[in-house]
């Protein structure tokens, strides 16, 4: 599978495509993808989740994705890597928690943005990008910057709110390294055993269990479980795999062991939760209503496959 490269620490571009970009790939830095017109299907981790306009994707680095065009697309990319991120921009304190809150959206499909305050933000904001883009004024490659940086800390946001409960900007260094070694191998049972974690950050294994319960409020366990859960979830709402294969993507021993699991926690089982809900459904709460940019005809010829960096 193709890899992607970034060589320097930011990257913006906008990208006007009519034909579906189904070569899958991956990245080994962060990027956003901001739907400024067009739809279609954004498949990321073997997932599919419809899209329009006013949507915006984040891509982590190793997610395996591609975009299928029903009607033609005009897309905003923005990306962007850890050298970036540990740059002084958004201070020191704050690195780390912003570099796992960006990786906790790991694995999962859909638009970013959920908070619909944040929805209406980060429209007008895209739109003064491309405005600053195209007019380069005095200043614009600050401005530019730092509605970039706004932008970044609104999706932070936004994943931050579905962390776990006791999961926030206070929590320290070493609990949010756990729990992103835990996301980074959830498809590697062997590695997110007790011992196999207490090994790993050299603490004991009745310390590890009573700091993860003070940081997150769950047992490691619960911990797991949980987020394997709202994995299963979205790999039947947004995926066409097969219930023993999101089994054995998982880690459970088969169909039966993971059907258990679910009809436990939910209620129901997977097969009644995927035919409940219509795996295609628009969501709809991430629709931003269209609004003109003025001097339209002037911005409408900047989608024409380029980019730009700030270095």
């Amino acid at each position: 599978m193709k890899k992607e490269n970034l060589h320097q620490p930011f990257e913006i571009s906008f990208n006007e495509h009519n034909e579906s970009l189904l070569t899958e790939h991956e990245h080994t830095f962060f990027e956003l993808v901001y739907i400024l017109t067009g739809t279609g299907i954004q498949w990321i981790n073997n997932n599919m989740f419809p899209y329009h306009d006013g949507h915006l994707f984040l891509i982590t680095p190793n997610d395996s994705h591609s975009f299928e065009i029903h009607t033609t697309t005009k897309f905003i990319n923005i990306k962007f890597n850890d050298i970036y991120i540990h740059s002084a921009i958004f201070g020191s304190e704050n690195i780390q928690r912003l570099e796992f809150i960006l990786q906790h959206a790991n694995h999962q499909p859909g638009c970013i943005l959920r908070n619909k305050v944040d929805k209406l933000l980060v429209k007008p904001m895209i739109e003064a990008i491309i405005r600053e883009y195209v007019n380069r004024n005095l200043y614009s490659k600050e401005i530019i910057t730092q509605l970039i940086n706004t932008i970044i800390i609104v999706v932070a946001r936004n994943i931050a709110m579905f962390l776990p409960q006791q999961v926030d900007e206070c929590s320290d260094d070493k609990s949010l390294d756990i729990l992103q070694y835990i996301q980074a191998n959830i498809y590697q049972t062997g590695k997110i055993r007790a011992k196999e974690i207490s090994q790993h950050f050299g603490i004991s294994e009745s310390y590890l269990g009573r700091y993860i319960k003070k940081h997150t409020n769950e047992t490691m366990q619960q911990y797991i479980l949980s987020y394997k859960l709202k994995l299963v979830e979205s790999r039947l709402l947004h995926s066409q795999m097969r219930i023993s294969e999101i089994a054995e993507e998982l880690g459970f021993t088969d169909e039966s062991h993971l059907s258990k699991f679910f009809k436990k926690y939910k209620g129901c089982s997977p097969s009644s939760f995927r035919k409940s809900n219509n795996m295609l459904e628009t969501d709809v709460s991430c629709y931003l209503p269209k609004k003109e940019i003025p001097d339209n005809q002037t911005l409408s010829g900047i989608f024409l496959n380029y980019s730009f960096d700030f270095q």
